[in-house]
C-alpha cells in the first residue's frame, strides 16, 4: 500500500510540474503577441500631425504600428532646435553626454532614435533620450530623428520609457516631484491615479527632500519611507501639500540623524555605512514583518529615537557588520 501511495504521490507531483510547465510556456511562448512584420505598415498617415511636423520644418519618413500594442507611431526628421527635454527631465550627466558625442562622433552615424510628443506650441519634448539630443547638439547637428508618439501623455511616462542611463534614486525621485507639480496643473485627478508614472510613493516624498536638501542621503531614508508612505486619494494639489509636511517630517528625521552621526565620529566611530546604521538602530520597523506603520508616528518616533542616540553604547564591532546605501 505504502508503494502505490508512493507512486500516486508522485504521479500527482508530476502532473502538477507539468502543468507549470505548461503554464509557463503558455505565458512566454514565441510569436504569441502582437502583430506579424506585415501587419506593422498599416498605420494610416496620422494627416493632422504629419501635417504638423512638415509644418514645423520636419519630415515623416514613415508611420507605422508598434508591434506589440499596434498603436500608431511616426518616424521622422525633426530640426534639432524644435527638441527640448520634457520640463520635469533629471539632470544632464556631462560625462554620459561626452561619452555618447565620442561614439556618435566617430561612427559618423546617428542609429537610435529619440522619443519625443508633440506640444501645441509646436515644440518635441522627449522623455527618453535628452542625453542622446544634447551629444548630437554638441556635434552641431541640424536634425535628429525621432519616434514621434501621438499621445502626449506618454511624456510622464518618464521612468518606464528612460533606459538610457539608469536612474539613480535622487535623479528618479526629482523627476516624480517635478512631473507631480507639472500634472497638477494639467490634470488634478487624485495622486493615486498617476502610480504608473510615479513609481513608488516614497519618491515622490524623497523628491520633495531633494528640492530643498540635494545631499540628502535618501537610500538611508527609502527603505524606510516604501514600507509607511502611500498614494493619497485627494487631488493632486492637495496631496503635494501633504507631500510637503512629510518631506519636512523626514529633513527634520535627518538633522537629528546627522547629529547622532556627528556625536558618533567624536567617539572616533568611523564607517561611510555610518548613517545607514543610525537610521536602522532608530527604525521601529526594523524587526517587524508586517506592512508597516503610520507615516508620522513611525517618521516622528524615528526622531525621538535619533536625538536621544547615544554612541556610548555602541561598539566598533556593531557597526563593522554594518552595510546598505553609502552617504550620497
Amino acid at each position: 500500500m505504502a508503494r502505490v501511495s508512493k507512486k500516486k504521490s508522485a504521479s500527482k507531483s508530476e502532473g502538477g510540474a507539468a502543468k507549470k510547465a505548461t503554464k509557463k510556456r503558455a505565458a512566454t511562448e514565441a510569436g504569441s503577441r502582437g502583430l506579424a512584420a506585415t501587419d506593422l505598415g498599416a498605420a494610416g498617415s496620422m494627416p493632422e500631425l504629419s501635417a504638423a511636423i512638415a509644418g514645423d520644418g520636419g519630415q515623416v519618413l514613415a508611420s507605422y504600428r508598434d508591434p506589440l500594442g499596434g498603436h500608431p507611431m511616426i518616424l521622422a526628421g525633426l530640426p534639432i532646435d524644435r527638441v527640448e527635454p520634457t520640463p520635469f527631465q533629471r539632470d544632464l550627466s556631462a560625462t554620459h553626454v561626452k561619452r555618447l558625442g565620442e561614439v556618435i562622433d566617430k561612427l559618423d552615424r546617428f542609429l537610435d532614435p529619440i522619443v519625443v510628443v508633440r506640444d501645441d506650441g509646436g515644440k518635441y519634448l522627449t522623455p527618453n533620450g535628452n542625453h542622446r539630443l544634447s551629444a548630437m547638439k554638441n556635434l552641431g547637428a541640424k536634425s535628429i530623428v525621432a519616434l514621434v508618439v501621438p499621445e502626449f501623455a506618454v511624456a510622464y511616462k518618464i521612468l518606464a520609457l528612460n533606459t538610457e542611463k539608469a536612474h539613480n534614486l535622487r535623479e528618479k525621485a526629482l523627476e516624480v516631484i517635478r512631473m507631480a507639480r507639472s500634472l497638477a496643473e494639467l490634470d488634478p485627478r487624485p495622486e493615486q491615479d498617476f502610480a504608473l508614472e510615479f513609481e513608488e510613493p516614497s519618491l515622490v516624498t524623497l523628491g520633495a527632500c531633494y528640492e530643498q536638501r540635494g545631499r540628502i542621503s535618501g537610500g538611508a531614508y527609502n527603505p524606510v519611507l516604501r514600507r509607511v508612505d502611500a498614494f493619497s486619494p485627494e487631488p493632486l494639489p492637495a496631496a503635494l501639500a501633504m507631500r510637503a509636511q512629510r518631506a519636512a517630517a523626514v529633513l527634520e528625521l535627518d538633522d537629528a540623524v546627522t547629529a547622532a552621526v556627528e556625536r558618533c565620529k567624536a567617539r572616533g566611530l568611523e564607517s561611510p555605512y555610518l548613517r545607514t546604521f543610525v537610521v536602522a538602530r532608530v527604525n521601529p520597523l526594523r524587526f517587524r514583518k508586517d506592512a508597516g506603520g503610520e507615516f508620522d508616528e513611525v517618521i516622528g518616533a524615528m526622531t525621538k529615537a535619533a536625538a536621544a542616540f547615544d554612541p556610548a553604547k555602541i561598539s566598533a564591532d556593531q557597526l563593522a557588520t554594518a552595510a546598505g546605501a553609502p552617504e550620497e
